[in-house]
């Protein structure tokens, strides 16, 4: 039988998340006793569990059909595989909205900045130096990288490094470290790949399945259920009022021919402003509720 394998992040920040969205978007997995490699029970789809940055290089190779992977790595990796194989390439067919970082420049905190030019001829480290070697080329800049596998922040205090190229989210390390976040060299999220290899028609079905649910499930975490009671003569105000809602159905009520039953589907988040503006407009009994799948 066609299968097709999805490789995922074993452990780290991506790994649960990854496996949450597979398995609400309906797969089931026999899961193995050394936990690399977990075999799809209900649909042909199988899960191989390794490190992040040997995502990209498993789906480059043909191992793996599908990967979800950080777009730093992938991009990193890819970048770093056309020293080899000047057409690597990998297709990004859905950005997953979690896994959010940002790559960026950093200096010590009592140099100013002006632009990247300034790097010229300076040593800048990174644990991603094929991304911030692009990004200073982009800018017209040559500077000597200082490659690091971790501790970058630590760089220009030890004097191996004017400047440095690192994920930032708080900003808590490199102020710990005398550094400032300066400019974003690359903003990134997980994102689901698929190999650049041609897949059979078998397999091209099952992956247009599979990324039917998954939208499907983007799409419902976002999406709620609204129930409220409205007076019949402000349906077109309260109508207004509910986020994302194309089409209302409106129910009589038994006994109450001025006030109606609404039933909606919010495509947007459904905030406590806009209950209290339901509320002004004459709603009562509101009740929202999430929305556990949902196809278009």
């Amino acid at each position: 039988m066609t299968r097709l394998k999805i490789a995922i992040q074993k452990s780290g920040r991506l790994a649960d998340k990854s496996l949450s969205l597979l398995e609400r978007s309906g797969l089931t997995f026999a899961r193995s006793k050394d936990k690399l490699f977990w075999y799809g029970r209900n649909l042909p789809v199988d899960l191989l569990l390794v490190r992040d940055d040997d995502i990209p290089r498993l789906l480059l190779e043909g191992v793996c059909q599908l990967g979800i992977v950080g777009e730093n790595v992938a991009l990193e990796k890819v970048l770093e595989s056309r020293a080899r194989r000047p057409d690597a390439h990998l297709e990004p067919l859905l950005k997953l909205e979690f896994g959010h970082c940002r790559l960026m420049l950093a200096l010590p905190e009592d140099e100013a900045y002006a632009d990247p030019g300034q790097l010229a001829g300076r040593r800048v480290a990174t644990s991603y130096p094929h991304l911030t070697r692009q990004y200073l080329a982009d800018n017209g800049v040559e500077a000597d990288i200082v490659t690091l596998n971790g501790a970058v922040e630590i760089a220009p205090s030890l004097g191996t490094a004017d400047a440095i190229v690192d994920l930032v989210s708080t900003g808590t390390t490199l102020r710990a470290n005398h550094l400032k976040a300066v400019t974003e060299v690359l903003s990134s999220q997980a994102a689901l790949y698929r190999c650049p290899a041609a897949l059979d028609e078998p397999r091209e079905a099952l992956l247009a399945k599979l990324l039917t649910r998954i939208r499907g499930v983007q799409q419902a975490a976002e999406t709620k259920y609204v129930m409220l009671h409205a007076p019949r003569a402000r349906l077109a105000e309260i109508s207004a009022i509910l986020p994302g809602a194309e089409s209302p159905t409106i129910l009589s009520l038994e006994g109450q021919p001025d006030r109606v039953a609404v039933h909606a589907v919010c495509t947007e988040q459904v905030f406590w402003e806009h209950l209290e503006e339901l509320k002004a407009a004459g709603a009562s009994a509101v009740l929202v509720l999430p929305v556990e799948k949902m196809l278009a």
